[in-house]
């Protein structure tokens, strides 16, 4: 067996070690099931975790002939608790589904699962993935600190290694805020709209599926598995020494803290180290309105995606969300209209800027982790790039996967 502690692997290194009958599934899950006994007195972030079912998993994983087996044979995978499992509940961190099991899982989890993964539990998330109100969840690297949110667990256990991967949410910074306050990979893919067994739980433009690693290889993997492609093939004879890159500190530049500021400055001295052109750049006037555009939808949307608890539980839902569908801040329909005409507008203009980059660095939090856990922290600069995805909805589908 691998002389690291099986929990300490990435995935891809645990796939590896599985594959190659240097570590069973079975070993595998009890090493991360010790690491979580020993730690999650301290994090917090699990919503649901039954060992039992992990290590019957596990067994089950072990008995499949090595060529049946999927390419994410024995990978564990955590799962934010908004998105359905058919063996685990879900339950929004909200009153209103509290111990509700759909009996069904998400189309992302049904993915996993037939490529093979272990699905170990669900993380813990902020009510219905949107507030600012934090879970019990601490960051493992501070506990005095947040791990952000709304996807506050899927963060806290890839970054404390009690899980290799975990799926997250993000529908203003919930994907990006977590990945950078526990030091970690945070993928949000240009994806549709996630689907909950025919329910769309919040924006029904800007809600997308977020992944955590800590290594692009197992980015990779799960980009593989998930079917993610680009247009073109990746350049692989890649020279940093002769690519141009583009620093974009945005409009939200003024909120930035001391820690993300010297960051930036890092990032620009190591790329231009290595014989890199790097180039600070910016939007053109007619776009500064983003992150207007995308607060437009998110408070518009929330309107009607929260009205069902209102009108069932009211009493149990945060005042947030309640603000949502008595439309507080007066959206109207309008606005709303304006603002997706606004973004649709945007959207060439940005890719055309950015298309002349190997890559462009922003900020994605305002500075380090905040000290506490009452509030996930700021999602001031994500909402521009969680809004530049592709509008688009498409079918939901018309039958359950068991």
């Amino acid at each position: 067996m691998t002389q690291i502690k099986p929990y300490r692997l990435t995935a891809s290194q645990a796939r590896h070690e599985i594959c190659s009958g240097n570590l069973t599934v079975e070993q595998y899950a009890l090493s991360l099931l010790s690491r979580i006994n020993g730690r999650d007195p301290t994090v917090k972030a699990w919503a649901h975790l039954n060992p039992d079912l992990v290590v019957e998993q596990a067994r089950n994983l072990d008995r499949i002939a090595p060529e049946d087996r999927g390419p994410l044979h024995g990978v564990a995978i955590a799962v934010k608790d908004v998105i359905y499992t058919k063996d685990m509940p879900t339950q929004h961190n909200s009153p209103i589904y509290d111990g509700s099991h759909p009996r069904v899982d998400a189309a992302s989890v049904a993915i996993l699962r037939q490529a093979g993964a272990l699905i170990l539990g669900k993380t813990t998330t902020t009510e219905f993935a949107a507030t600012l109100k934090g879970p019990a969840t601490c960051n493992p690297h501070d506990p005095t600190r947040t791990p952000g949110g709304s996807s506050s667990g899927s963060g806290a256990v890839v970054g404390d290694m009690q899980a290799p991967i975990a799926l997250g949410t993000q529908t203003g910074g919930s994907t990006i805020r977590p990945g950078s306050y526990n030091g970690i990979y945070a993928m949000k893919p240009t994806w549709s709209s996630i689907s909950r067994e025919g329910q769309k739980l919040y924006s029904l433009i800007l809600d997308t599926l977020g992944i955590y690693t800590r290594s692009v290889e197992d980015l990779q993997l799960l980009a593989d598995v998930f079917h993610l492609e680009d247009d073109e093939m990746p350049d692989t004879n890649f020279d940093v020494a002769k690519s141009k890159f583009a620093v974009y500190k945005t409009m939200i530049w003024p909120s930035v803290g001391p820690g993300t500021e010297s960051a930036m400055e890092k990032a620009v001295q190591l790329l231009r180290k290595h014989g890199a052109l790097v180039e600070e750049i910016e939007f053109p006037m007619e776009l500064q309105d983003l992150p207007e555009w995308h607060l437009t939808i998110m408070k518009a949307d929330g309107r009607t995606a929260f009205l069902p608890y209102y009108r069932m539980a009211k009493q149990d839902m945060d005042p947030l969300l309640i603000d949502h569908v008595e439309d507080v801040w007066k959206v109207s329909h309008a606005a709303h209209l304006t603002a997706f005409d606004n973004i649709s507008m945007a959207r060439p203009k940005v890719d055309k800027i950015l298309g002349n980059y190997a890559a462009v660095l922003v900020p994605s939090v305002p500075d380090e982790a905040p000290v506490g856990i009452a509030s996930t922290g700021s999602a001031a600069f994500n909402g521009i790039w969680t809004v530049m995805r592709p509008l688009e909805r498409v079918p939901l589908p018309s039958k359950k996967i068991n």
